[in-house]
């Protein structure tokens, strides 16, 4: 497969700028790989396509407000900083892409907030973007963290223009997330409520989560024609063996196992045994999923409409076959779905 297989033409007012005004209102494709039916629901209609013992695998990773704005000693030029992960907890060591990287030297000080409430340290260049840096905060670790929370904006993807409100500190973030540390939202579970969660949980459906914190690996461009040439970042998982054994049941009793988001299909397909059953990890996984490609756990899955020429169009056309993805992709243009983090979602089954 060559990466030129995955272009298209996006308009560019298809990019979602906003959140459906209800999560569980967002419009839904329902894409048949058996029958090649193409539905168009809204995917609070999922409930009615579940039943007792079918299982949603979810991601239950948080995103922390990983954007900071700040300025440089002496010049005073403003500075974005791009929180990445967490190298060390005692040292206040952090991993970061900084912006415009050509200003920032190492021993360069950043002052952040009013009355330079948290002053970083550059201590080390990574890549042509990336510092690592050292906050000097003194104080428990709780205090450092709270200030950061505090100056830090939801990390919208850089297409979406405009300044975070207070509504994408709850929007973008699942109703479930859980254990912070990812740098952008498992998007495909921004369309569950509350609600629906509940109403699927009292039909008998049962939601085992995995935890796989997004970096921005995700969503580095491919650069190179020939795929098996890609090389995809790291991102750390936690798969619980009471997830495991949720999964492995459903999938014995042939029932439904819809795997929410391709972040959550990485994590699981990373963790197979040789019989072809989900097993427990506490590690990391670079798995890269292109067509063509044998899935092991799930047998359904919901995810957004991706980007051309992404990762994450590549593993959907891996899941639903490559001629049936791009024509539901066409359609999909035709009929203005939205597309992308703030987007509309599809049910491939």
């Amino acid at each position: 497969m060559k990466l030129s297989k995955f272009k298209f033409n996006l308009p560019k007012d298809l990019l979602a700028e906003h959140p459906a005004k209800n999560r569980d209102e967002a419009r839904l494709m329902i894409v048949d790989r058996k029958t090649k039916k193409i539905e168009h629901k809204v995917f609070k209609d999922v409930l009615k396509l579940f039943n007792e013992g079918d299982v949603m695998v979810i991601n239950d990773t948080k995103v922390f407000p990983a954007r900071l704005y700040g300025n440089k000693e002496k010049t005073g030029a403003k500075i974005e900083v791009f929180l990445l992960r967490e190298l060390n907890r005692e040292s206040r060591l952090w991993d970061v892409l900084v912006d415009p990287a050509r200003k920032i030297r190492i021993g360069n000080k950043l002052y952040f907030g009013e009355d330079d409430l948290l002053v970083a340290e550059v201590i080390d260049n990574t890549t042509s973007r990336g510092r690592t840096l050292r906050f000097l905060f003194d104080g428990p670790y709780e205090d450092f963290k709270r200030t950061i929370e505090s100056l830090g904006y939801t990390p919208l993807p850089k297409y979406i223009k405009r300044i975070p409100t207070p509504e994408d500190k709850e929007r973008y973030q699942t109703v479930y997330a859980k254990y912070e540390g990812a740098v952008a939202a498992p998007t495909a579970g921004l369309h569950f409520s509350k609600e629906l969660v509940k109403k699927l949980e009292i039909k008998g459906v049962q939601f085992a989560p995995i935890t796989l914190h997004v970096g921005l690996g995700t969503f580095r461009p491919v650069e190179v024609e020939d795929l098996t040439k890609h090389k995809m970042e790291s991102e750390q998982v936690e798969i619980s063996t009471k997830t495991c054994d949720v999964v492995n049941k459903a999938r014995e009793k042939k029932k439904k196992v819809c795997i929410v988001g391709t972040t959550t299909m990485r994590a699981v397909e990373s963790s197979v045994s040789t019989t072809g059953y989900l097993k427990p990890l506490s590690g990391w996984t670079n798995k890269f999923i292109f067509p063509p490609y044998d899935f092991n756990v799930g047998n359904c899955m919901i995810t957004n409409f991706h980007m051309p020429e992404s990762t994450l169009l590549m593993m959907v056309c891996a899941f639903g076959g490559y001629d049936l993805m791009m024509k539901a992709y066409k359609e999909a243009i035709k009929e203005k779905y939205r597309f992308f983090t703030y987007g509309d979602a599809m049910l491939i089954i």
